[in-house]
């Protein structure tokens, strides 16, 4: 991956009302990475989104995208970038082929058939090119979605929350898909809620009530937030979850399945207190690396909503 970044913007804010939905937000996005933009609904991440494509301009802040001046060469970006909506957003009484044809029109491409052809082919939507796009299952609308965002072959694609409402299978093809166009050159920043889908990506920036709480290298994420987190299975975990919230060294009590994963930031108060249920109850606890679902719950917990400001005491540089 290149160093020069495809995305650099500092300071972006925008509010609607009195609600700051994003608030002095900053991201650099390197050439050819998959960035993932994690964050619960009604975070800011759409909003984001709509600002670095061209579409929402800022109240403040400045940068580029794709080289471009957000503010000054907006209508540029707009045309240059692949922006795939959360909301299906084609026509559902037009055919696969149709729409792909309408889309091509609307960039003013050349050879339209023959990139509607391609288009068809790379998605595996050319069985399919008479269906009418209103009859086709979550997970196929997602795929000719993307085909209508890389029908104008952008360097960026902006995916917002593309794989909400479609099944497993459907999310795994999708990821697939989206780790071969990488591997081409694209860069991809793509918003999602679903942990196993930042594990994918290879920068992640955690955004919470409009703003980033932490950004970096997926990899190195969980360490920077300095999580020592234990294991623990076997009867009655709500129980114990309920006892342990409160005591010393615990910070963080979550069930991950038939497992309680107790965390917190200080390793030597939190081993005292599991060596004491382990004596007192013959439990087994077993300490495990912090991952990213667990370093975001605990950014999460100490972020404030869009009226107050959000909490990154906590959080290391």
């Amino acid at each position: 991956m290149s160093a020069d970044p495809v995305i650099d913007v500092a300071g972006l804010t925008k509010s609607f009302g009195a609600k700051r939905v994003v608030d002095d937000f900053d991201i650099r996005v390197p050439r050819g990475a998959i960035y993932g933009f994690l964050g619960p609904n009604g975070s800011g991440k759409t909003t984001t989104i709509r600002m670095l494509c061209g579409l929402l301009t800022p109240d403040a802040g400045e940068g580029t995208c794709l080289g471009l001046d957000l503010r000054r060469e907006a209508a540029r970006i707009k045309a240059e970038v692949g922006y795939m909506t959360q909301r299906f957003s084609l026509y559902e009484d037009l055919s696969i082929r149709e729409n792909l044809e309408f889309v091509a029109r609307m960039y003013q491409l050349d050879r339209r058939r023959q990139r509607v052809d391609a288009a068809l082919a790379e998605l595996g939507l050319a069985d399919r090119a008479r269906q009418l796009a209103g009859t086709l299952s979550g997970g196929w609308k997602q795929r000719l979605a993307l085909a209508a965002c890389l029908i104008h072959e952008p360097g960026l694609l902006l995916l917002d929350e593309p794989t909400a409402g479609v099944d497993p299978k459907a999310r795994r093809d999708f990821w697939d898909e989206i780790r071969r166009l990488a591997g081409r050159g694209v860069t991809v920043l793509v918003s999602t809620h679903y942990m196993d889908e930042a594990v994918q990506c290879d920068y992640i920036a955690y955004i919470a009530y409009g703003r980033k709480l932490i950004d970096g290298p997926a990899a190195g994420i969980a360490a920077r937030v300095g999580l020592v987190t234990y294991r623990v299975e076997g009867p009655d975990l709500a129980a114990l979850a309920e006892r342990l919230r409160g005591e010393p060294g615990v910070e963080q009590v979550a069930r991950f399945g038939a497992a309680l994963h107790v965390s917190g930031t200080d390793g030597a108060a939190l081993a005292a207190t599991l060596a004491r249920d382990a004596a007192a109850s013959g439990r087994h606890w077993q300490q495990q690396a912090a991952g990213l679902e667990e370093a975001f719950i605990y950014l999460m917990a100490g972020a404030r909503d869009n009226f107050a400001v959000a909490t990154q005491a906590r959080i290391p540089p």
